[in-house]
């Protein structure tokens, strides 16, 4: 069955791959690689990616990318062999795994060179460029492969060295991007060894679900294991996860250079889970020490092992001494979306983030994928092709998993033409088309989870009605991001394209007072001639102002400052766009379902006892109107009988109530 899995993930990657080359007119083996970099991007395994081709002899180069600390340098390469289609044909071998990793080191060693040899507005300049800058700040260096194909080599190329850093390999065969895609919301597990293992002191319990264990870790082991996995260990605690560069504290950082000893005693330690955990077991059967755990997540104490991380790497210091306490508990991998959150609110009661702003379970992807689903978008006119959908991937691996559920080969033809791959799109996806509309292209240039973050701390504030019409405009909004996207590239925008379209969107955007007609788009499928124009014209001024010479351009685009520059810009709305423009802001209605059930719950809380009394009140001092006192009577008597109270009279008794307090009354007066 794992097999037959396979076979379907690998014919829906080449299809998906083609399809996608062929409306972008790019090369197969570069939307390949932007294709993984965007599930890579989106687990928290790389970041700050730029997708950029050059090649020469002895040299090949797909693309760098740029850890939040500047600490990591990451190059790709890709192998992905034309006529692959299913596992099993050809397999890439050792060598040749070797020379596309040796490639990449001669790109390194003559990056330099390369660079001069090209002009400053081409793609390979600011390749060169980006990867020069990001290597003077970087303290390790990761060679990432891709391919399409079967793996025949084991174990990853022992770690070498580059001027002096380290350089490790990863390699994404088709075999580990199938098991990332289809394993849920969450990457590959976190695995650690210990030899010998470490003691622990396990607690009884009585919980069916989860387990408790104490134990003190060596504090350069954890370091380690943060150089090692980065944000991948903290994917479960939001706040640290999501934090421009996860900070390094002062106090921690002295203690651990001047007071080692003490380091034990004055910090609190991490708290993390793991999904399962080999034991040694004592003769009574009581778990004595661990040798192996899975699925490793820390979720309190990031800051401290961001520290301990800082000061092994950057201030080259001494951990030998530092040990940090752990309390693990062992979680159920059923239970971890209930039970893991939790655990990060009670460790640290400041910490008001939660799992469920990452879960592909939350009502609004929830909802936006129901709606989102029933929805046939029109024919393109012109196209030949009948009415359509868009998929929406709240879940990693849906599309391929919805596709490899057809029967017959005319099926799988039919879901094709029905739900073309290139109107797929994910929660990452979504975020960045919202975003963009809604003038935030600095959140959007920050990465797809912290953009996602940023995306998500919104709709809580004003959460949207989902339904049908904004899924539709929401839709639109995707649609008209990929129209800037295909200028953008069209226009130059190489290795920075995804800055340039986030930031010519959202400032077309601003500029038009979001009065563009997305129902316009979501009928025709396409922008407008003259929306086109406009975006055209637009496009290279917003990239004179991200793309500067001299400036780091992934850090500029991530600042506020770069969109006020870009909202500085000396533009005006064409004409032809103008005259098609609605007359108001696109409008979308607010979901006010979690507000009404929080009124009707005060209500409830407030009392029919207390409400009864108000009335009371009322009729005494004549404080209230008889309208506002009748309502505090109904309220009270609705209580008793347990009778429906609308959101409207929730809302009005509410008022009444506040209103009252201000103006003496009590419970004492009642």
């Amino acid at each position: 069955m794992a097999e037959l899995a396979l076979h379907d993930y690998a014919r829906t990657l080449m299809y998906d791959v083609q399809s996608l080359a062929e409306a972008e007119a790019g090369s197969i083996p570069t939307i390949f690689t932007r294709r993984v970099l965007e599930q890579l991007e989106e687990a928290g395994i790389v970041a700050n990616t730029a997708v950029g081709f050059h090649q020469e002899h002895g040299i090949v180069v797909y693309g760098f990318g740029v850890s939040e600390d500047q600490s990591t340098l990451d190059l790709y390469t890709t192998e992905y062999d034309l006529a692959q289609g299913l596992p099993g044909a050809d397999k890439l071998t050792k060598s040749d795994a070797g020379k596309a990793y040796r490639r990449l080191l001669a790109f390194l060693k003559k990056c330099g060179s390369i660079r001069h040899n090209h002009a400053e507005t081409s793609e390979v300049h600011q390749l060169c460029e980006g990867v020069e800058k990001a290597l003077a700040s970087a303290t390790q260096i990761r060679l990432f492969l891709f391919t399409n194909q079967v793996s025949t080599s084991g174990a990853r190329p022992e770690t070498t060295e580059f001027n002096g850093l380290p350089v490790t390999h990863e390699l994404w065969d088709l075999t580990r991007l199938h098991r990332h895609e289809t394993s849920g919301s969450l990457g590959e597990p976190i695995v650690v060894e210990f030899d010998p293992p470490l003691a622990c002191l396990s607690a009884e319990s009585t919980e069916p679900n989860h387990s408790v264990t104490l134990a003190v870790l060596p504090g350069e082991l954890l370091a380690k294991l943060y150089d090692e996995h980065r944000t991948r260990l903290l994917e479960l605690n939001v706040r640290a996860f999501l934090q421009a560069r996860t900070s390094v504290n002062r106090e921690i950082r002295k203690t651990v250079l001047n007071e080692p000893g003490r380091f034990l005693a004055y910090n609190n330690g991490i708290t993390a889970t793991a999904s399962e955990a080999d034991f040694v077991m004592d003769e009574a059967g009581h778990p004595v020490a661990i040798r192996r755990m899975t699925g490793l997540q820390i979720v309190n104490g990031g800051q401290t092992t961001a520290t301990l991380h800082h000061v092994m790497k950057r201030d080259k210091g001494d951990l030998s001494q530092i040990k940090v306490q752990m309390k693990l508990t062992l979680v159920d991998p059923d239970h971890l979306e209930t039970i893991v959150p939790l655990i990060s609110k009670y460790s640290n009661s400041q910490n008001k983030v939660s799992l469920v702003d990452f879960d592909s379970n939350h009502r609004f992807h929830v909802e936006f994928e129901r709606f989102s689903r029933s929805l046939l978008a029109p024919a393109v006119q012109g196209s030949g092709q009948g009415e359509t959908r868009w998929f929406y991937e709240r879940a990693r691996g849906q599309y391929a998993a919805a596709e490899a559920a057809t029967k017959s080969p005319a099926e799988r033809r039919n879901f094709r033409l029905e739900h073309p791959s290139r109107q797929r799109f994910s929660k990452a996806d979504l975020a960045k088309f919202a975003n963009s509309w809604n003038g935030l292209p600095h959140y959007v240039s920050r990465g797809a989870q912290k953009n996602f973050f940023e995306f998500m701390q919104l709709a809580k504030r004003t959460p949207p009605a989902v339904d049908s019409e904004y899924c539709k405009r929401v839709i639109a909004m995707g649609i008209l991001f990929k129209a800037v996207d295909a200028v953008a590239k069209e226009q130059g925008a190489g290795s920075h394209k995804a800055l340039v379209t986030t930031y010519t969107m959202a400032r077309l955007c601003a500029a038009t007072e979001q009065r563009i007609d997305l129902d316009r788009i979501w009928r025709q499928q396409e922008v407008t001639p003259a929306l086109r124009s406009a975006i055209e014209d637009l496009c290279p001024l917003a990239m004179g102002k991200i793309v500067v010479q001299g400036r780091h351009v992934t850090e500029w685009a991530k600042s506020s400052t770069c969109w006020e520059e870009v909202s500085a810009l000396d533009w005006e709305v064409p004409e032809d766009l103008a005259a098609e423009l609605l007359s108001q802001p696109v409008e979308f209605a607010e979901d006010t379902s979690e507000k009404e059930e929080a009124h009707l719950s005060e209500v409830r809380t407030i009392g029919s006892d207390e409400w009864e009394g108000l009335a009371g009140w009322a009729l005494q001092t004549r404080n209230l109107t008889p309208a506002e006192r009748q309502l505090a009577t109904s309220t009270a008597a609705k209580l008793r009988t347990e009778s429906e109270i609308t959101p409207g009279q929730a809302a009005q008794a509410l008022a009444i109530y506040e209103k009252a307090i201000g103006i003496g009354f009590s419970r004492n007066a009642a």
